[in-house]
């Protein structure tokens, strides 16, 4: 049955939800006394039938979405799996995920891989065991999306251009988002959105996925399971991941900002249709992490 997909709910930054930041009090660089706010972090434990997975840290937002974009990007969900229930308690800060027959998750917490990713430390299983036979939607990435996408995003309210120490992912289709989400950590963001998509019946084929985050290896395993063909981002690359893209055709864009955009791997899809001189350069209002570092 085809989803009609203007009918799920968007999910976009909410920076006034007051459970996502503290007042904190402190002093600046000449004494003065100031109070900021600062992004809260809050544990989060992931139950997939009766075992306990893991312990994440997160802002708490959105944590059923959370749960089934983790245990799908890991691995240890496949698609194929039936959910019964995401059940979330508030009071203990647990998600429980239930299917409906047993999976092999036992054998994915055997293999452990220590990971470049924040807040997530640990992926389980094969790494490769993802991407292994994956093969990519044709797609397309115009320009005039890419810039008119980027634009979009960094003059979006955000968690992070309120209290900062915080990444985000956002779905977009052509150069309009539909998901966006804030995390610590830019795995719990991107998990956010492969719970939304997997909950919701979104097709990926011609989704475009953007990151604040580094363009590592992770994301790009992650963005290739989630069957998007289309990974951009603000901020650098890792060689792993520029190889891995290239090995599955997955499409990658990094340094995006302002009119400059880099594109190390599937350059074949991008349609420059927009003409430098009608782009703005980004604004210093809206500037994000990785300006004049990779971070």
């Amino acid at each position: 049955m085809k989803i009609d997909e203007a009918a799920v709910p968007l999910i976009v930054p909410n920076p006034g939800e007051p459970r996502l930041t503290e007042r904190v009090a402190g002093i600046d660089q000449t004494g003065a006394a100031v109070e900021i706010n600062v992004t809260v972090e809050r544990p989060l434990t992931l139950y997939l039938n009766a075992q306990e997975i893991v312990t994440m840290m997160t802002i708490g937002d959105y944590p059923e979405y959370l749960a089934l974009g983790y245990l799908l990007n890991q691995n240890m969900l496949k698609y194929s799996d039936v959910v019964t229930e995401v059940e979330y308690h508030d009071d203990l800060q647990v998600v429980v995920v239930r299917t409906e027959h047993h999976t092999n998750f036992e054998a994915k917490l055997k293999k452990r891989t220590q990971t470049s990713g924040c807040a997530q430390g640990t992926a389980f299983g094969d790494l490769l065991e993802a991407v292994e036979s994956v093969a990519l939607p044709q797609a397309q990435l115009r320009t005039s999306w890419l810039y008119q996408m980027t634009h979009t995003i960094n003059t979006m309210p955000s968690l992070y251009l309120e209290a900062g120490a915080i990444h985000g992912c956002v779905l977009c289709k052509e150069g309009t988002p539909v998901c966006y989400t804030e995390d610590v950590g830019r795995h719990n963001a991107v998990d956010k959105i492969a719970g939304w998509i997997y909950r919701h019946g979104i097709d990926p084929a011609d989704k475009i996925l953007y990151t604040t985050g580094r363009l590592t290896s992770e994301m790009v395993i992650k963005t290739v399971r989630m069957g998007i063909p289309i990974l951009v981002s603000r901020s650098g690359f890792t060689a792993w991941g520029v190889d891995l893209a290239r090995q599955v055709g997955l499409t990658l864009v990094g340094r995006a900002r302002g009119k400059r955009f880099i594109a190390l791997s599937g350059a074949e899809r991008i349609v420059y249709d927009q003409k430098l001189a009608f782009v703005e350069e980004e604004s210093a209002r809206h500037k994000r992490k990785g300006e004049g570092r990779d971070e």
